[in-house]
């Protein structure tokens, strides 16, 4: 990108990830602009332009710099009219121009604030990526989330976060976890310390980023408390108004969290594919009753 105008607007914010092309409002119509988008001018406009007279090209982008608009770039290297750089200059529009396409350069730049103007927020857990599935751990602190997170690592499976778990929401269904910068490959264990995982157990034990897919949560067993032991209820957690799967997993001394966790996330792609056990076996189980009581008469 190339800064030819408008200088004094780089503080512009830019509140939505979509991008606009400028055409209607070039000929006056101004009132479908949206003041939080990016506009974007490629040959089709910038060649409209070139068709007026000097005093109606200046009158013409006088209006659509009222709009407010935060940015416009121009697309193809393409020349751009000094009435242009003037308004820009005057409405501290910045003007960019890029020597790409306008489809390439809409798709590059759609990507980056997408990702940018994110909905996000921080947790207290640990997230691992277990086969391909994300998975975010949560639980009160000392209930074991970075113990069998390490056990997960131990058995090949790979860290995304360990105490802070970065998550942004990255489209209507989709939460994306990541790990801080300062606390990236590293985890703290009690009784050890902060230990970082990158160098115990190589780069392959590392991520970056995952989406979440299933969110378990390490409680302490209570025996006055009631937990499902079939499999049938499917709870769900709600983060940033997304629902995912989630789990309730009761924590008691000598239990394998980590082999749970991962027998979760294998259970976690049978259910993705259709296979769920657990109304299977109801099924079968109902179907063993009605053959009894038939036999029986009653």
């Amino acid at each position: 990108m190339e800064l030819v105008g408008g200088q004094g607007g780089l503080a512009n914010q830019i509140g939505k990830p979509r991008i606009q092309k400028s055409s209607l409002a070039l000929t006056g119509y101004v009132d479908h602009i949206d003041a939080a988008k990016i506009q974007f001018l490629g040959e089709t406009e910038i060649n409209y332009l070139l068709t007026l007279n000097p005093q109606e090209r200046l009158r013409r982008l006088e209006a659509f710099g009222e709009s407010g608009v935060p940015c416009l770039i121009v697309t193809k290297g393409l020349e751009i009219p000094d009435e242009l750089v003037r308004v820009c200059d005057a409405k501290r529009i910045p003007l960019l121009r890029t020597p790409h396409f306008s489809s390439r350069t809409i798709k590059w730049v759609t990507a980056y604030l997408e990702d940018a103007l994110a909905h996000r927020l921080t947790r207290s857990g640990v997230m691992v990526d277990v086969y391909g599935v994300g998975i975010l751990i949560l639980g009160k602190s000392g209930i074991g989330k970075s113990e069998a997170a390490l056990d997960l690592i131990d058995r090949g499976h790979r860290l995304v976060a360990d105490d802070v778990v970065g998550i942004k929401k990255k489209s209507p269904d989709t939460l994306i976890g990541s790990s801080p910068d300062l606390t990236r490959q590293h985890m703290e264990i009690r009784g050890l310390g902060v230990i970082n995982i990158q160098d115990l157990y190589g780069v392959s034990c590392i991520q970056k980023r995952r989406e979440i897919d299933l969110i378990v949560e390490l409680v302490e067993w209570s025996s006055s408390e009631s937990v499902d032991r079939l499999g049938l209820e499917e709870q769900t957690f709600t983060i940033m108004d997304v629902r995912k799967p989630f789990l309730r997993m009761p924590v008691t001394p000598g239990r394998n969290m980590a082999l749970i966790i991962e027998v979760a996330a294998r259970n976690h792609l049978l259910k993705s594919t259709g296979h769920f056990a657990a109304r299977r076996f109801e099924k079968r189980l109902m179907e063993e009753i009605d053959r009894n009581r038939d036999e029986s008469g009653t």
